[in-house]
């Protein structure tokens, strides 16, 4: 039988501002990236078509946008689509729009939000990430899987991360972390932590616990509201509907996704809860993952609920599937919807003329610019040189430059080949980056 979470806050728990934040220098194994300034574009994803809508938006004027595999814009490549995204911090959430007829009734019942108990916190921790080397910052949540740590999320939650540290809210030790594997058509992501044991996993729901879940089981969604750190927020409320269909994209309505099989309930779930557990009789029956009211967070992906007053309708995954999904990731699994660690990268901006689209008279893919420190400018590359080839693979343009990609790792050798700005014709032999998590 699992314990039940206390039904008091903790008084000694860390409180914001007390736990260490993520340091913003450099660190041992950290990838390429430049200084932290704006600039126009981030870095690309992986060679299979974008599915899943971004896990942030930039904060004030500017939302990021996100292009489908092969979409050319002033971007840096590693493989596959390319993201702008402007300079800012935000939280990962969700948007939400909802079937008609859903939420009519509006639902939104929960208790008020209030500080997570001791045993809320068991096994979670709060993710931090620095977006596209460097370009933007997001927030998140997370689940401890095993004590050499593996953690669950939400695969929106590190979508475009260079860099990641994730704290144990429980202890407040802080690690880096890299990515195992996502799944962005269910968004589902497995993290390792490093040099990380003896971590104390989340107490999950067994397969009867799962079972017993039904409309009217009282539930807490937990989380880190708001990006803010420190004690988690846990959200009351009761479960409305199992089993549902939700479309979910940016705060544009772009960039939309199909997700099925959802945990429907009234908790307040905010902006930085994603990837945090909700719990049912003590233990994690889901994973937040969307929400469909408004939040104080610039970035929370919101929507208007057809016939509803001001109710709070959110959404997570069955702690079921997201495990199985998880089980795949961490057996190595590579499939159109699973992508195994995180793509190579070049680290080139590629060109783009009029309305959008690359220069049809160009013979291979146009730089713009290159990323300060990653592969392309260790070997010479500059705005105006055209690349030409990825070993035997001849480039023609932006979308053969990521398909050549596509096929390589990060830490492979290989030649580029490209014409500089005179048309001399130039080689050298890179080792591919590790580029942003897909």
């Amino acid at each position: 039988m699992q314990n039940r979470p206390d039904d008091e806050a903790r008084t000694d728990r860390p409180q914001p501002g007390d736990r260490p934040q993520p340091d913003d220098r450099p660190q041992p194994g950290d990838q390429a990236r430049p200084d932290d300034h704006a600039r126009p574009g981030a870095a690309s994803r992986s060679g299979r078509p974008r599915r899943r809508s971004r896990a942030v938006a930039a904060a004030a004027a500017a939302a990021a946008a996100v292009l489908g595999a092969g979409a050319v814009t002033a971007g840096v490549v590693g493989t596959g689509a390319v993201t702008t995204v402007a300079s800012g911090t935000a939280q990962a959430a969700r948007h939400v729009a909802l079937p008609p007829g859903a939420g009519d009734d509006g639902s939104g019942t929960g208790g008020p939000t209030r500080a997570a108990t001791a045993q809320e916190e068991v096994g979670v921790v709060d993710i931090d990430t620095v977006l596209d080397y460097g370009t933007g910052r997001a927030a998140g949540t997370g689940l401890v899987l095993t004590a050499d740590g593996e953690v669950l999320t939400n695969n929106h939650v590190v979508a475009d991360a260079t860099s990641i540290t994730v704290t144990v809210v429980g202890t407040g030790a802080s690690y880096r972390a890299s990515v195992v594997g996502t799944d962005a058509t269910d968004d589902v992501a497995v993290l390792r932590l490093a040099d990380a044991s003896g971590l104390t996993p989340a107490v999950l729901a067994s397969s009867a616990q799962q079972a017993a879940v039904a409309p009217g089981t009282a539930v807490t969604a937990v989380g880190n509201a708001g990006g803010v750190g420190g004690t988690p927020s846990a959200a009351p409320g009761t479960v409305l509907a199992l089993d549902q269909a939700i479309t979910a994209g940016d705060e544009s309505g772009g960039d939309s996704e199909q997700l099925t099989g959802m945990i429907e309930v009234d908790a307040a779930i905010e902006a930085g809860d994603s990837g945090g557990p909700l719990y049912a009789g003590g233990a994690v029956v889901g994973i937040d993952t969307a929400a469909s009211s408004a939040s104080s967070g610039p970035s929370f992906r919101t929507a208007a609920l057809p016939g509803s007053s001001s109710g709070t309708v959110g959404f997570a995954i069955p702690i079921g599937t997201a495990l199985d999904i998880a089980q795949q990731i961490t057996s190595g699994e590579q499939s159109d919807a699973i992508t195994q660690g995180t793509p190579a990268f070049l680290g080139v901006e590629l060109a783009q003329g009029a309305g959008g689209v690359a220069d049809p008279a160009a013979e291979g893919a146009v730089v713009s610019g290159v990323v300060p420190g990653g592969p392309a400018a260790a070997a010479g590359l500059a705005a105006g040189d055209v690349v030409t080839s990825v070993g035997a693979t001849p480039v023609d343009g932006p979308d053969a430059l990521s398909a050549a990609l596509a096929a390589h790792r990060p830490g492979d050798h290989v030649e580029i080949g490209w014409s500089d700005a005179s048309g001399s014709a130039r080689t050298a032999t890179v080792t591919l980056a590790a580029g942003p998590a897909a």
